[in-house]
């Protein structure tokens, strides 16, 4: 007689082969069927009766067997994964995007592989490349990235859409971004509005950050106070926000500061938020402050940020239609939406008290 190993003392040795996870064969044998039949009902295919489909998912259920996700990728040649590019995964604004990304891709069977963009001034490439051997069945790049060459010789074999940016223009890559210039039109008509007159735009990067300062400006125009626009420069940050608000704020300017600031996102605007309380000066009550972005920071309660609601959740839902579209038709022309923005007004803007410059 063969002696077990196992000793009796020992509750945590098993009989050999008995941890043993069961396999497709073991499916198979439970239910009566072929291992090709399993393989069919696994892909779900049409050609299986409901009798053989119901003894197979009975038997998978009794034995506990789950499909090896990488066999099952070499058959289907996919992955049932899309890869997922950020610019800077700090940024608080993603957070929507990918709620909204996540929440239909989800929805059709598909997970997401994510790399922040930011970590390198090459990883865009690298990622992209790294996404493309990992044989993701697409790629969705969020927000800018510092270079787009990697990216485009990815695009030409792998389904690609670009969220919350308007660059590059590549063949067959759609473009789900907000409506930027419109947003910025927005917040700075909301200013002019409340009686401001001498208005500072933070400005930020890329073209986004292009497209915001040219609504800013075109507003201006229209209204007249083309002399009164005054851009500091940012970078999306909220210590960038802070370093313009102190040059735009600060003691050199003397009596000739701004009455009012818009700022390229949320984070930019609580950092001049920031500088304005170092300052001395009460918002909204000697200065009023726009944002953008709508993020979960304005709705802090200490905050209160008015700021441009950019749709980001429809942004991230929108790209992934468009990718699940692409996959399925990946010659068809590049589609380029844009989703409209709408104002949140809070409590971080008011008519100019009688110490600013207002005309």
């Amino acid at each position: 007689m063969e002696r077990s190993n196992a000793s009796p003392g020992d509750p945590f040795k098993q009989a050999p082969g008995a941890d043993r996870p069961p396999t497709i064969r073991g499916v198979a044998e439970r239910a009566g069927v072929s291992k090709s039949l399993v393989s069919l009902v696994l892909q779900d295919s049409p050609r299986v009766s409901e009798a053989k489909r119901r003894a197979v998912l009975d038997a998978i259920d009794e034995l506990g067997y789950r499909p090896n996700a990488a066999a099952r990728s070499l058959v289907a040649r996919r992955t049932h994964t899309v890869g997922v590019l950020l610019n800077d995964m700090r940024n608080p604004w993603f957070v929507d995007v990918l709620d909204g990304l996540n929440s239909l891709l989800q929805a059709h069977g598909l997970r997401m592989l994510m790399a922040d963009g930011r970590l390198d001034r090459r990883t865009d490439q690298e990622f992209a490349r790294t996404f493309q051997e990992l044989r993701v069945d697409g790629l969705v790049v969020v927000g800018t990235l510092p270079d787009t060459e990697g990216l485009a010789e990815v695009a030409e074999r792998l389904p690609t859409v670009i969220a919350g940016n308007h660059e590059p223009r590549l063949p067959r890559v759609d473009i789900v971004a907000n409506d930027d210039e419109r947003g910025a039109r927005l917040a700075t008509e909301h200013l002019i509005g409340l009686g401001h007159r001498r208005i500072a735009h933070i400005a930020g990067l890329g073209v986004v950050g292009a497209l915001r300062r040219r609504g800013f400006e075109a507003a201006m125009r229209d209204h007249g106070l083309a002399a009164h626009a005054l851009v500091a420069d940012g970078d999306g940050t909220e210590e960038g926000g802070y370093r313009a608000a102190v040059r735009l704020l600060g003691p050199a300017r003397d009596g000739h500061r701004p009455s009012a600031v818009f700022a390229f996102n949320d984070l930019s605007g609580i950092g001049a938020l920031s500088a304005a309380g170092e300052l001395g000066l009460d918002v909204p009550a000697d200065l009023s402050l726009v944002g953008y972005d709508n993020t979960y920071l304005a709705r802090i309660r200490h905050l209160w940020l008015n700021s441009v609601n950019n749709a980001s959740h429809e942004v991230g839902r929108r790209a992934a239609r468009c990718l699940l579209d692409r996959m399925t038709h990946p010659d068809a022309p590049a589609d380029h939406q844009l989703v409209a923005p709408e104002l949140e007004v809070r409590g971080s803007a008011a008519p100019p008290g009688e110490g600013c410059e207002a005309s």
